[in-house]
């Protein structure tokens, strides 16, 4: 625990000392103990620091305005610690958090989760409203309604002391700092920006998720350059308490796999190395994620000269289009299918997906209007999948096939918009 002056934050390590940070950071109206699920496996690998809000959890109440001070204060309190490089994953407000680290501090952060975050989230207006809301009739309006917001009715009424702990933590947040922090979600528009997020981020999101749900996850997938997305299903806004086990099988994995070293030797700083791969947790059946984080691929060996473009198309191939489609196509290749597999991933994922020519979303575009053109209506299916794994948009999706229609014909785009339809269905439809 913490002594916290003004300017930084409270705080609390779990885990070795010895090990790579990593930062939990909460989101609006709660504390450090939405994490509590995750702590005792993330702790294994890493020292794990989590933070309070000002004013949430007990935390002295000095109000935050903006999600740079917030930011600030966090450094700050890094930086009195002797800590300079970290993974950072962060929920809502603390996703937010975690961007502006991204944009304005790289050189401090080696990987990054983003939980039910947004890059705007919803208007100004929605927020100062519900500050105003605050300053009329105190934090019980807003305490009463947070299990609507964060958890689904389901969850809601099988965990009554889970929605009752929810009400209380946000009923003994202090009302000033709760408004601070309305007015930094208010003032927080990184849309134009994403593009300088220079760090490998998984974006994660609860498939029921009605305040920042699938399409702004997908928003953040499509700006970041080195981006992937998690949909866990059954789960609304406060996804590591309603489904903590996929939660936290999605991050040992992606801050096991993707931990960037540290790129200015010149400073004197160490780079911390990543932590070890170790066997991965199995979320429940009906918590597992839809889409997949793709796992470290060892490299076969190489011949000499131009490099094997096999290892890099695999993983292309995984992460384009998900290790469960993946893993099936190689294990049904035998001694018939097994060149043309090998064939696939060499040439047309390792040569031409890996191109840096165009990003992956306008690949995306292109390979759905070919194949409309050329009927291939099975592999249109798995496309689409893709499509929304690169970060088109179901509307973006629909676009393509419109144009597809102009230029291949209305029968060819009639039965796309057949298949299109139902996989959309099946992705952003939250399961029963």
């Amino acid at each position: 625990m913490s002594e916290t002056p003004p300017n930084t934050l409270q705080y609390r390590f779990d885990g070795p000392e010895d090990a790579p940070v990593l930062i939990l950071g909460p989101s609006l109206g709660t504390t450090w103990h939405m994490w509590d699920r995750q702590v005792p496996e993330l702790a294994q690998q890493w020292r794990v620091l989590r933070f309070d809000l000002p004013g949430h959890g007990g935390a002295p109440a000095y109000p935050a305005g903006s999600v740079s001070e917030l930011s600030a204060r966090l450094l700050a309190t890094l930086d009195g610690l002797g800590v300079h490089r970290f993974g950072y994953a962060g929920c809502a407000l603390g996703g937010a958090v975690g961007i502006e680290l991204a944009l304005r501090h790289p050189e401090r952060l080696a990987s990054l989760a983003v939980v039910a975050a947004s890059p705007r989230f919803g208007t100004a207006d929605e927020f100062r409203q519900r500050g105003v809301i605050v300053r009329t009739n105190g934090l019980d309006p807003i305490a009463r309604t947070s299990p609507d917001r964060w958890f689904t009715g389901g969850f809601a009424a099988a965990q009554p002391a889970i929605t009752e702990w929810a009400v209380q933590m946000v009923r003994t947040t202090d009302p000033g700092c709760y408004i601070a922090a309305c007015e930094a979600l208010a003032g927080f528009d990184v849309r134009p920006e994403l593009g300088r997020v220079g760090v490998p981020t998984l974006v994660l999101v609860g498939s029921e998720d009605q305040v920042t749900g699938p399409a702004e996850a997908r928003t953040l997938v499509a700006g970041i350059p080195d981006a992937r997305l998690a949909v866990v299903p059954g789960a609304s806004h406060l996804v590591p308490v309603e489904q903590p086990a996929a939660v936290t099988d999605l991050l040992v994995r992606h801050f096991s796999t993707a931990w960037q070293p540290a790129h200015e030797p010149a400073t004197g700083q160490t780079a911390i190395a990543a932590a070890p791969v170790k066997p991965v947790l199995s979320a429940p059946p009906q918590a597992a994620p839809i889409a997949e984080i793709a796992p470290a691929v060892v490299p076969p060996q190489q011949l000499p000269g131009r490099p094997d473009p096999y290892d890099a198309g695999l993983k292309v191939r995984r992460e384009v289009l998900g290790d469960a489609h993946v893993e099936r196509a190689l294990a049904q290749a035998d001694e018939f299918s097994g060149d043309f597999q090998e064939f696939v991933t060499r040439y047309a994922w390792g040569e031409i997906w890996d191109r840096p020519g165009l990003d992956r979303r306008t690949r995306s575009c292109v390979t759905l209007t070919a194949l409309v053109a050329g009927g291939h209506l099975e592999e249109l299916a798995f496309h689409t999948r893709a499509a929304l794994r690169n970060g088109l948009t179901p509307a973006e999706i629909k676009e393509v096939l419109l144009q597809a229609a102009v230029y291949c014909g209305v029968p060819a785009a009639n039965s796309a918009f057949r298949v299109a339809q139902q996989v959309i269905r099946e992705e952003t439809t939250p399961e029963a």
